[in-house]
């Protein structure tokens, strides 16, 4: 194994370790699927930068890590790989099937190294998700059939294999056609969360903060500006990122750390075309590209104006903005509760001691003139405990297994606390912010 490979390896797997990041169904490390992918790479090619992309390849998804981060450690080669390999798509783009298609014309771009890595990456996960689930195996054959279109331009090898598991896993489930098959429609998502999705939820919690409400101003300067000149700008205004003007329009940016040179020229970098979004944009797109960059741009009738940076999230518009996001998924937890456990019978599932509690802080409130049921009083993880006991609400609140649930609720926890306690919340819960922010859209009714 050459040392690029090495180093790639160690990154993904401490990055993904770091958040605890486990494999859905086996809860196995999240490395085991990245070994995997990069074995099936390995049995094709010796390229150790497709090699190296390969351990990488959900590394920006799924960490902290962003493809700024892959490429100051791996590369340029490395990082146009993984970005190759990155979903496109923001939550503001439309439901799964809209976001999978914007995705699969992006894929349909990459080169063949990239195609080649996708084809492993889709081989071992349909294994494990026709093994494990083949209620959202449907689902995710038919995605992958149509991934398989625009894949051609990778290894043939793998390509041939990924077609025989593809066959082989719709004959097993007993499937005819698999491309009339769709995700799940915002209908049967407002079935499990009533009166939480469609416009009023839009309303809370798509429309009511924007992009611009975060947004920091970005100073901007001339391509040939005198690097020592922009240096002292932005070391007095303790700005780490500024747009550079071709012949007066904003066409890329510069960050304080790699300004070099007689002039900005050699520093300069493009936007992609998935940093830039418009002011009226979500928050959720805004992690969205912040899970993938260094910057989020903001852009002003079709000009880049405006920057956010992963330590706005810090601030308190957004803070505010998740914390009504977690108080909501609780009061849906306490309705299912109350849904299935008649005249507070769930309270057997409860110990002793935190019936207790609950019970001393509801009749504090009742004594304050506060009405509040039992139920209201029990804290998350509590009520968490109770619903993810019952098979039914389990897949209602859409995990696959208990295990699954309680480390979902206990990352809940911890970004609530840290939310009340004024703590940093991009240092210690971003996974759970770009998992979060997800799932709004699906909520929303779009």
């Amino acid at each position: 194994m050459s040392d690029l490979v090495d180093r790639a390896r160690v990154y993904a797997t401490e990055a993904h370790q770091r958040i605890n990041h486990r494999r859905k169904y086996n809860n196995e490390p999240y490395h085991v699927h990245l070994s995997a992918v990069a074995k099936l790479v390995a049995s094709v090619t010796d390229d150790e930068e497709m090699l190296a992309a390969a351990w990488l390849h959900d590394t920006v998804e799924d960490t902290q890590a962003t493809l700024e981060d892959v490429e100051a450690e791996f590369g340029v080669q490395v990082a146009e790989i993984v970005e190759e390999l990155t979903d496109v798509s923001k939550p503001g783009d439309g439901n799964r099937v809209q976001r999978k298609q914007i995705d699969r014309m992006h894929l349909a771009q990459a080169s063949k190294r990239a195609k080649t890595v996708k084809l492993a990456d889709l081989i071992d996960n349909c294994k494990d998700i026709t093994r494990h689930d083949p209620r959202f195996a449907q689902v995710y054959l038919a995605e992958m059939n149509s991934l398989l279109d625009v894949l051609q331009g990778g290894n043939e090898q793998l390509y041939k294999r990924a077609e025989k598991i593809h066959a082989t896993s719709v004959e097993k489930l007993g499937l005819t056609d698999v491309s009339q098959i769709h995700a799940l429609s915002p209908e049967s998502l407002a079935e499990q969360f009533p009166g939480v999705t469609g416009p009023k939820f839009r309303r809370m919690f798509m429309e009511l903060f924007t992009a611009r409400d975060i947004a920091e101003s970005l100073y901007s300067f001339d391509l040939d500006s005198d690097c020592d000149t922009v240096r002292k700008v932005m070391q007095r205004k303790q700005q780490d990122v500024a747009s550079i003007r071709i012949s007066g329009t904003v066409q890329g940016y510069v960050r304080f750390v790699d300004l070099d040179g007689d002039d900005c020229s050699g520093s300069m970098r493009h936007f992609t075309i998935d940093q830039v979004i418009t002011g009226d944009s979500t928050l959720s797109d805004v992690v969205h590209v912040l899970t993938r960059h260094d910057y989020c741009f903001i852009s002003l009738l079709g000009e880049v104006v405006g920057v956010i940076c992963r330590d706005d999230i810090n601030k308190p518009m957004v803070r505010m903005w998740l914390f009504g996001l977690v108080t909501m998924i609780e009061m849906r937890v306490a309705q299912m509760i109350q849904s299935n456990f008649p005249d507070d019978s769930w309270q057997s599932a409860v110990s002793e001691d935190r019936l207790e509690k609950a019970k001393s802080m509801q009749q504090e409130r009742l004594r304050r003139n506060q009405h509040c049921s039992l139920i209201d009083c029990l804290q998350l993880s509590d009520k968490a405990r109770v619903a993810i006991e019952q098979p039914q609400m389990l897949e209602a609140m859409g995990f696959d297994s208990r295990r699954t649930a309680k480390r979902v609720i206990k990352s809940l926890e911890s970004l609530r606390n840290n939310l009340s306690h004024a703590q940093d919340i991009v240092m210690h819960d971003w996974a759970q912010i770009a998992r979060l922010s997800r799932r709004i859209e699906e909520y929303s009714g779009r």
